[in-house]
């Protein structure tokens, strides 16, 4: 295939994925404006959010299937067209149900595109030019939460909340149009058939965990709501994986495992995304919470790093393709840990520019990070399980971010009170604190594990 023509369907999915990822992150700023709307109260506007991850984490596993079975551009025309319908309908709806359905179909759609984007790229570059596309894939997916918040902010200020849908669904048209002039088919699909009870057992097992660690927050661990979903997961993932490794034609193929560098770059990038993510819920509570600054500026606080991860991207996916994966990882760790080390001292007064510029500096690590781990763990992997391998490894980011959301919040909460029981003359925010510098530390640890994963195992730096 030309590069030109090459170029195009890159850009056409990035496209598309961009404006996934910034649906997915335009609702935590409007959802006051829609409870108040609607007339509901925080538990049933947080299915909003926590309902869209939901059902996109369960999408997830079937996109193995999904990939391989249909041709991609007819795929891929499908997917963008049930994300259009879900933006209309929420845009439109006048009840809170409505508005419910049209997110779960944006999820059902958008939970694919990702995944689709890259066995794509790994089936159309060849493996010296993978990591720079990969990267461009990093920006894609950073810039739109990099925007998301502050877009957000202003549309529902300056209009309403209704005008985040109208304001996606134009771009949807225009990427389905786009996709439907220059998409071709990329590989031949398979005569594979279904198999119901995996995609079943898959459903309701990972659905299960998704929702006990999601409840986390608002009930205690001990309870059903908690540890009740989260064993019933277990127990039903289990059955899942006993039923792969025997299937012919698995749903989900476990012998991804058996290549070692993808099992190694999965656990590493399964603790890097436990610190990213509970770490993201830490830093707007020590801005709002304990220096009592308002959401518009703890958004500009974040901005900068955000945005540095965003641009970084595809310059780390060329330093990639040069040097190796094991140089890059080494030293984004060790940064990562550097910007995440100052966050466990940080004062009530501290600087909002210092703030600012460690966690900018936390999120360069991250970009040199993340992106070159999961390329390095596609590269690993022969061309017939490259869908499988896509499918588990976001499979796994998944319920990394949310074991690592429930599990640094919990950390902060009980540090929190522990820290007000023995100390009852100090204030609220100073007790809050504690358990902010608390959590953090955990997240310093989780990179040094990742580091200690990557850098003392003999890993060589391209899979040739």
């Amino acid at each position: 295939m030309k590069k030109k023509s090459t170029n195009m369907i890159l850009a056409i999915l990035l496209f598309g994925t961009f404006i996934a990822f910034l649906n997915q992150t335009l609702m935590n700023v409007a959802l006051p404006s829609i409870m108040k709307n609607f007339g509901i109260d925080a538990a049933q506007g947080q299915w909003l959010t926590n309902g869209y991850l939901l059902i996109n984490g369960i999408m997830v596993p079937t996109t193995a299937y999904l990939i391989d079975r249909f041709k991609t551009r007819n795929l891929y025309l499908t997917i963008m067209t049930i994300f259009a319908v879900g933006t209309l309908i929420c845009g439109i709806s006048d009840n809170f149900t409505l508005l419910i359905i049209g997110r779960m179909l944006q999820a059902a759609g958008g939970g694919v595109v990702g995944p689709l984007l890259t066995v794509i790229v790994m089936r159309l570059y060849p493996i010296e030019h993978r990591g720079t596309a990969m990267g461009f894939i990093g920006l894609a997916m950073n810039f739109a939460p990099a925007i998301g918040p502050t877009l957000s902010g202003w549309i529902v200020q300056s209009f309403t909340w209704r005008y985040l849908f109208y304001m996606i669904l134009p771009l949807v048209i225009l990427n389905l149009i786009l996709a439907a002039i220059f998409m071709p088919n990329i590989g031949e699909p398979k005569d594979i058939s279904l198999h119901k009870p995996s995609i079943l057992l898959s459903s309701l097992g990972l659905g299960s965990l998704l929702l006990g660690f999601s409840n986390a927050g608002s009930h205690a661990w001990g309870s059903f709501n908690v540890a009740g979903y989260i064993l019933l997961g277990i127990v039903i993932l289990m059955l899942f994986v006993r039923m792969q490794v025997k299937l012919k034609e698995p749903v989900l193929d476990f012998a991804v495992f058996k290549e070692k560098m993808f099992k190694l770059s999965t656990i590493a990038n399964f603790f890097i995304i436990m610190g990213l993510y509970g770490g993201m819920l830490l830093l707007p509570l020590f801005l709002q919470n304990v220096k009592g600054v308002t959401p518009l500026q703890s958004g500009m606080v974040l901005l900068p790093g955000a945005l540095s991860m965003a641009v970084l991207s595809p310059v780390t996916g060329n330093l990639f393709d040069k040097y190796g994966y094991k140089i890059l990882s080494n030293i984004g760790l060790t940064i990562l840990a550097i910007g995440t080390l100052p966050f466990i001292f940080f004062k009530p007064e501290a600087s909002l520019m210092v703030i600012a510029l460690c966690q900018m500096v936390r999120n360069i690590g991250i970009a040199m990070v993340l992106m070159p781990i999961q390329t390095q763990a596609m590269n690993s992997l022969p061309d017939a399980l490259l869908s499988h391998g896509n499918a588990m490894y976001n499979t796994i980011r998944q319920v990394a971010a949310s074991i690592g959301t429930a599990v640094l919040i919990t950390i902060m909460s009980t540090a929190n009170s522990s820290y007000a029981s023995l100390h009852p003359e100090v204030t609220e925010s100073a007790s809050l604190l504690f358990g902010i510098h608390t959590a953090y530390a955990v997240t310093f640890a989780l990179g040094l594990v990742a580091l200690c994963i990557l850098a003392f195992i003999k890993i060589p730096n391209k899979i040739k």
